[in-house]
């Protein structure tokens, strides 16, 4: 469990999510097998109700791990935004590309592979929602490029920022997460203190910050 809400309360919330299509159930089956972190489920159906409803052409993506969210990103925009997303292991760029391959999506999902602040600082075109999912402790670091990238009536869409609950109270912070507990204390300070910007964070999943221009 997420450790950001009651037991019951997530069981609950996920019984409601429809079973999933065969094609994600295989890429959930892989994450969990290899112990690669992928979105809650909860997390999921908020990422795809988001897309679906902005209907964004361009999507940005901090951290693709096995690609699972780009293509679920994909299809909730109707099969017909362009997904950039950024990561650096090779382990995952290898798994990414192979599941894109295998459902024909080269041409509509780019990988940018390196260190995401390196590769943020070289980007130019603007970007209508931009999910942040890499890097916990940089989140502060990446939120300046994000903003220079977003499109006038973007969103961005933060992943984990209540992190196992420890962002919300101290006393379960781990002494080897202080770090990454202080600075994503820090973004939600700057996303939530900044006048011309409009947050709302909500304990669903790992806990999602939605930011958008006023």
């Amino acid at each position: 469990m997420s450790e950001i809400t009651y037991d019951y309360m997530e069981e609950y919330i996920r019984s409601l999510i429809p079973e999933a299509s065969e094609k994600f159930k295989e890429l959930e089956e892989f994450a969990k097998e290899n112990r690669v972190p992928i979105a809650q489920k909860e997390t999921a159906k908020f990422l795809e109700f988001i897309v679906s409803m902005k209907k964004p052409l361009r999507i940005l993506e901090l951290g693709t791990a096995i690609g699972y969210s780009a293509i679920l990103m994909f299809e909730a925009s109707g099969f017909k935004a362009h997904i950039t997303t950024i990561e650096r292991d090779e382990n995952m760029i290898k798994y990414a590309k192979e599941n894109f391959g295998k459902y024909n999506l080269e041409d509509k999902i780019e990988i940018k592979e390196g260190d995401c602040l390196e590769v943020l600082e070289k980007l130019d075109k603007p970007y209508d929602l931009i999910f942040m999912d890499a890097g916990k402790g940089h989140y502060n670091h990446f939120l300046p490029h994000c903003l220079r990238l977003l499109n006038e009536d973007g969103i961005i869409v933060a992943d984990n920022v209540l992190f196992r609950g420890m962002v919300a109270s101290d006393d379960l912070v781990k002494r080897r997460k202080i770090t990454i507990v202080k600075r994503m204390r820090k973004y939600l300070d700057l996303v939530s203190k900044d006048e011309n910007l409009i947050t709302s964070v909500i304990p669903m999943g790992d806990g999602i910050a939605v930011t958008k221009r006023r």
